[in-house]
């Protein structure tokens, strides 16, 4: 179990999205992940996605404990890029995730889960120019 402050102002993109009754999945968008949009060494622990889902994934199993009554999900691989201190922020367009040390994305994306596993299925690639 790991543990996250979500602002105020990021609940309310995501109840303005209708995403606050879903089952949210962060991950880290690395490549190496069902979800993942980025790839490459250069983007592991860097970018950061929130997969929207209805129903929960099995391979998401870890719960994100938040201040916010959030469905909040992640899995074991992701939670080794998660220190101490971990929040959200939505503030002036963009979503920012750090920890008590490090800014770790300013620029974490939203995305539903299963529009990325059809465009998957369909060829359409994980973008793999972030090196």
């Amino acid at each position: 179990m790991m543990q996250i402050e979500i602002s105020d102002r990021l609940k309310a993109l995501l109840v303005a999205k209708g995403f606050d009754k879903k089952q949210l999945v962060l991950v880290t968008d690395d490549g190496g992940g069902k979800y993942s949009l980025h790839g490459g060494a250069c983007s592991i622990g860097t970018k950061f996605t929130i997969i929207v889902l209805d129903q929960p994934d099995p391979e998401y199993n870890v719960t994100v404990v938040n201040d916010q009554g959030l469905a909040l999900w992640t899995s074991t691989y992701d939670l080794i890029f998660f220190n101490d201190g971990i929040k959200m922020d939505y503030d002036q367009g963009r979503i920012a995730i750090k920890d008590n040390a490090h800014m770790l994305d300013n620029a974490v994306q939203i995305a539903k889960g299963a529009e990325v596993l059809a465009a998957f299925e369909q060829g359409v690639p994980a973008d793999n120019l972030t090196c």
